[in-house]
């Protein structure tokens, strides 16, 4: 029987983070899937296999959150779930061309390994053999689909992936919370590094979009509010929501704290993920044209990308206290009103524009929230506040 996490200390193993540089790799592929194809297509295109990945991902938290990854049988069937998913990431830029059936194979078998080894988990604990009997149908159902997509017309494929992720998001809402255990400090940990993996590809971006233009003076520029952007994100995240999103969960118990893990993390994580991605492919294309104007889905991107980031706060807000809050659904709103001014101006002033908004956001809370901040890191290191 698999050792349960509540036996062995609550932290993050190198094997996680480990298979977690799959995805640095897939987050690069969806960069450059939607850089070959900035259309309207080419988006929705990424938007979704940003979402199959993040359910894979989300899983394998879930499932390391209950397991030690560590032990002998569970880290194998994780390095088989690694390559797999390896392979999947390769075959990303053509997930909806001839790669399609390679694709859906290798995510199968990632869900396959996955259901493994949470009914391992399962044996001797029957809370979580329930548990998980209850999720293999959607999850084994929206893998079928996504081989099946491979193999009919192209134009139907987006429609099976979206099917597929209906039946795999949705499912475990209508199948209850009864048998899953959270334990915080892991979970939270494990969510916090894949947003920082996801922001390396910003850095990436970055760096390939510079790759093949002089090294000018407004190339230094646009790198450098390209960084300041990223840093931005960083620290809306670390600054003060991740220690209270933390502490919030730790409070909660049973079923309370599963709902919350699942909603704030599992759900509302996915768009800050997008968001970021949606910010590289804007940083890629602008580190190209410093002087051009953006096109629609660059431009959407980086206004979009940064907004759809920030809505996901003022959603977790609203999930634990029923309120939106001030500062950052303005500031959400401030960058999704940037986006018509993005297409007209040069891309250099575009980014401009965003790093003002961001500056402006932190500059009110590092005013107004500062003595919650205090309040939150003395909770959280009572030693440091004393």
């Amino acid at each position: 029987m698999a050792q349960r996490r509540d036996e062995f200390e609550q932290r993050v193993t190198p094997l996680e983070l480990f298979f977690d540089l799959v995805f640095v790799f897939a987050f690069t592929q969806v960069t450059t899937l939607l850089s070959d194809d900035t259309t309207w297509r080419g988006l929705g295109h990424g938007v979704l296999v940003i979402t199959v990945l993040w359910w894979s991902w989300a899983g394998y938290a879930w499932l390391t959150n209950t397991v030690n990854a560590d032990e002998g049988a569970v880290r194998g069937a994780l390095l088989v779930a690694m390559g797999a998913m390896f392979v999947a990431a390769l075959a990303v830029p053509e997930a909806f061309g001839r790669h399609g059936v390679a694709f859906g194979v290798a995510f199968m078998i990632v869900q396959l390994m996955h259901a493994a080894l949470f009914a391992l988990a399962g044996r001797g604990d029957p809370g979580l053999a329930s548990a998980v009997l209850r999720i293999i149908p959607s999850s084994t159902a929206g893998a079928s689909l996504i081989i099946v997509a491979g193999f009919v017309d192209l134009g139907l494929r987006p429609l099976l992936w979206l099917a597929a992720l209906a039946v795999g998001y949705l499912g475990p809402l209508f199948t209850g919370v009864s048998g899953w255990l959270v334990q915080p400090a892991h979970f939270a940990e494990r969510h916090a590094l894949i947003l920082i993996i996801a922001l390396g590809e910003s850095f990436v971006a970055i760096g390939l979009g510079a790759r093949n233009t002089g090294l000018g003076a407004g190339v230094i520029v646009a790198a450098v509010l390209g960084l300041a952007v990223a840093t931005s994100f960083w620290l809306a995240y670390f600054d003060f929501f991740a220690i209270r999103a933390e502490q919030l969960l730790s409070e909660r118990s049973g079923a309370a704290r599963t709902t919350l893990a699942r909603d704030a993390y599992t759900y509302l994580h996915l768009p800050m993920v997008v968001g970021i991605v949606l910010f590289a492919l804007a940083m890629k294309q602008t580190l190209a044209h410093v002087g051009d104007e953006l096109g629609t889905i660059p431009a959407l991107g980086l206004c979009g990308g940064c907004a759809l980031y920030l809505a996901a706060y003022v959603c977790v807000r609203f999930r634990l206290s029923r309120t939106i809050g001030g500062g950052r659904s303005i500031a959400a709103v401030a960058l999704a009103a940037l986006f018509p001014a993005a297409l007209e101006v040069p891309a250099l002033a575009a980014l401009a524009l965003v790093s003002g908004v961001w500056a402006a956001l932190h500059a009110y809370e590092i005013i107004w929230w500062r003595e919650a901040r205090a309040r939150t890191r003395a909770l959280r290191d009572p030693a440091a506040a004393s």
